[in-house]
């Protein structure tokens, strides 16, 4: 084993670094065992060798999401600016509304809760499983396929697309479409996650994923922009930007258009919202490699972040 230890200013930054996530989290999140486990795991790969330390500096946008999206629970966006519960469905009402004999005019979740199908239950829950793994996947594929560059370049747009929609989730916090199914126009603060569509998934299967997954969400009234709409289309759009076989593009682009569908089939956002999430991409894509980079100060820091995570003697 090649065993070369980081130089002293290295392991200021890592200590410094998990020291200040642990401090933060404990302090004002809560403790979590995980939250141990991920800042031992960091640290033995940071020391343990030149080539998990690269791997441990290329995944920090990754570890930034992830902070960041746990730390909104320092200040829940309803507490910022009101939610939005029936504004929200109207308008989505009015622009893609459904005509039925039956029921009137229903938004597509609504007409979709009614004719439901145990085969997309199934491709539902199989999609919306992707949403994460499948973007941090392609990053560690173009990564240790020598696309260091492509792979920095998609996993800071990806971190940046988060960014982008959080704040947007502080300027307008909205209920998602289960909620208005469940409790009505009526917001209530401290309303627990639910899986809504996504049940039927863990029923069929008996794996209750999805009911570990949103019981932890605290995050409820963030459905616009649907970032579950952006992840994998940001990856779409680095799958044809670098040198990656058809196989890679024609998976991420049907894993993108069915977490689209998903997200609307099971209640979990309306179609304004996939829209917004859209435009989160698109956006944090453009203004990455077309503003961003033609900074100089900031393309000079991207040359040595890519040589810092390429060069195999570091």
């Amino acid at each position: 084993m090649n065993i070369k230890l980081p130089t002293a200013k290295e392991s200021a930054w890592c200590c410094v670094a998990l020291a200040l996530w642990l401090a933060v989290t404990v302090l004002f999140i809560g403790f979590r065992p995980e939250h141990v486990v991920m800042a031992l795991l960091i640290a033995v790969l940071f020391y343990i060798n030149p080539a998990s330390r690269r791997l441990v500096v290329a995944l920090i946008p990754f570890c930034l999401f992830g902070i960041s999206y746990d730390w909104m629970n320092l200040l829940p966006n309803y507490k910022v600016n009101p939610i939005d519960v029936q504004d929200l469905y109207l308008v989505e009402k009015s622009l893609f509304g459904i005509s039925t004999t039956e029921w009137g005019i229903l938004t597509p979740n609504e007409f979709f809760a009614r004719h439901t199908t145990a085969f997309m239950d199934f491709m539902s829950g199989i999609f919306y499983l992707c949403w994460v793994p499948v973007p941090i996947f392609f990053g560690l594929w173009l990564y240790f396929k020598g696309e260091q560059r492509s792979y920095l370049h998609f996993a800071l747009v990806f971190l940046l697309v988060n960014l982008i929609g959080f704040t947007f989730y502080y300027i307008h916090p909205a209920a998602p479409p289960w909620y208005v199914a469940y409790h009505g126009f009526e917001p209530i603060l401290n309303t627990p996650g639910e899986v809504a569509g996504l049940g039927a998934f863990d029923s069929m299967t008996g794996l209750n994923i999805f009911h570990g997954l949103y019981a932890r969400n605290s995050n409820v009234f963030a459905a616009l922009p649907s970032l579950h709409s952006s992840y994998t289309l940001v990856a779409f759009i680095y799958s044809l930007r670098s040198r990656v076989g058809i196989a890679w593009k024609i998976t991420l682009a049907v894993i993108t258009l069915g977490i689209w569908f998903t997200a609307v089939y099971t209640s979990h956002h309306y179609i304004i919202d996939v829209c917004g999430g859209i435009l989160c991409a698109v956006a944090g894509f453009l203004l990455f490699e077309y503003v961003l980079m033609k900074i100089p100060a900031f393309s000079r820091f991207i040359n040595r972040y890519t040589n810092y995570i390429t060069i195999s003697d570091k």
